[in-house]
Formats: C-alpha cells, sequence, structure tokens
C-alpha cells in the first residue's frame, strides 16, 4: 500500500513537473492570431487569451463582430476584418499582423474557420456549391497560413488548427467533411516539414459549438433552395416524400 501511495505521489509531482515546463510563463510580447471570431470558439478563445495576458488579433468576417469583441476586450486585442474566401483580403490581414508583431513574430496561430455547412444529398449540389465552402474552410486557411509562415518561424511559434470532430464523419455530402480532412492531412504534412524551423502544429477536434450562424433553420432554407433548383428527373427520383422526411 505504501509503495503504491508513493509510485502515486511520484507520478502527481512527474506530471505537474511537465505540465508547468509546457506552460507560456512570459506572455510580453507574444501576439496570437485566430481567424473567424465573429462568434462561437474563435470568440471565446480570443477572449480568454486575452485576459490571460496575451495579445490577440482576432480576425472577424463581419465588422459588427468586430466591432462586439473588441468592446468587450482590453485594449491590446486588435481586431483585423477578414475573408478568407479573398486572396487580397488575406493579403490585408497579413500585413496588419506584420505591422502589430513589430519585427518579433508571431508566437501563435489559430485556424478556425466555421459556419453552416451546406449538407445535401451529393447529386442535389453543383461545382460551385463545393467551391464556396473550400475556399473558406480549406484553400483559405491554407493561404493564409503559408503567408504567416515566415513571422512564424521568426518566433518560432506554433499553428493550432481547430477541427470540428463532427466533420471528420462523412455522412453527408458537400465540401464540410472534405474541408475537416484536407485540413488533417495539411497539419500532418506541415508539422513534419517545419519541425527543423522550431515551429509547431497541432490539431485539436474539438465538438459541436453552436451559434448564430448555425441553425436548423438556415439548414432547411438551404435544402429547400436546393430541391426547388433540381431538375425534374432528380425530384421524381427522390420523391416528395424524400425531402420532407
Amino acid at each position: 500500500l505504501r509503495i503504491g501511495v508513493l509510485v502515486s505521489i511520484l507520478s502527481l509531482i512527474t506530471y505537474c513537473l511537465i505540465r508547468d515546463r509546457h506552460r507560456v510563463r512570459d506572455l510580453s510580447g507574444k501576439h496570437i492570431f485566430i481567424t473567424s471570431c465573429d462568434t462561437g470558439l474563435g470568440n471565446s478563445l480570443a477572449k480568454w487569451l486575452d485576459k490571460r495576458g496575451f495579445h490577440v488579433i482576432a480576425a472577424c468576417v463581419t465588422e459588427r463582430g468586430r466591432q462586439d469583441l473588441q468592446s468587450c476586450c482590453s485594449p491590446s486585442l486588435k481586431t483585423v476584418n477578414l475573408n478568407l474566401a479573398d486572396s487580397s483580403s488575406i493579403a490585408r490581414a497579413v500585413l496588419f499582423v506584420s505591422e502589430e508583431t513589430a519585427g518579433k513574430g508571431l508566437f501563435g496561430l489559430v485556424n478556425n474557420a466555421e459556419g453552416t455547412p451546406l449538407m445535401a444529398p451529393t447529386d442535389w449540389l453543383r461545382i460551385e456549391d463545393f467551391h464556396s465552402v473550400l475556399e473558406v474552410g480549406l484553400i483559405g486557411l491554407i493561404e493564409i497560413t503559408l503567408k504567416l509562415l515566415p513571422l512564424l518561424k521568426k518566433a518560432e511559434g506554433r499553428i493550432v488548427n481547430l477541427i470540428n470532430a463532427k466533420g471528420l464523419v462523412a455522412l453527408v455530402g458537400g465540401g464540410y467533411s472534405l474541408s475537416k480532412w484536407g485540413m488533417e492531412a495539411f497539419s500532418d504534412i506541415l508539422r513534419i516539414e517545419i519541425q527543423h524551423f522550431g515551429v509547431k502544429v497541432s490539431i485539436i477536434e474539438h465538438g459541436f459549438f453552436k451559434t448564430g450562424v448555425i441553425s436548423s433553420d438556415i439548414i432547411e432554407r438551404d435544402l429547400l433552395r436546393l430541391w426547388n433548383r433540381l431538375t425534374p428527373e432528380i425530384r421524381d427520383a427522390y420523391g416528395e416524400k424524400y425531402f420532407v422526411e
């Protein structure tokens, strides 16, 4: 019994030492850039890191989201508008981050892209439906990561890619699951390639966060829109009963 207690105590001490060794102690001058901070996980993370003392640069899709976040955080938190589907918007955000870090490099990049996924049978969709999801949830995140790599290398920082675990379960057509699996592969490849520069790459597969842009009303509206644009042949093949159920 005594040996068991001793082993437990030693294990606890070892755990605490390892945990404390990995804590970030000096937060002064450490900048973290987070995408999609209007609502949900990105918004909550920006507020939490701001309270911890990090210099947070929060990217928001909408002007209202940017203003709301700025109003409830400290003056050290900075916001910038970012449309991940627009390369010029990405370039402006990268320039803003470069100016804010002022030669210190970027300590952390948190890639987060959430919204209401377009969910429907694959043959209800057109190629542009895939583009609209992949350009934000995959291509846009890859582009901004590539453009921020020089700053991350300079600070020997870390990249954290937030991936909704539900997207890794391919149960419905559309680009949502494709984007999540794509980010998994991109993260695994990048982790190997840039570890030489002292940059770490992590994946967090999180659960579902309900936000204002994810609702059953929006999903039903999208399904109705897709149903109404189907050819008569496809509608007849599925039948009205399939759509109602």
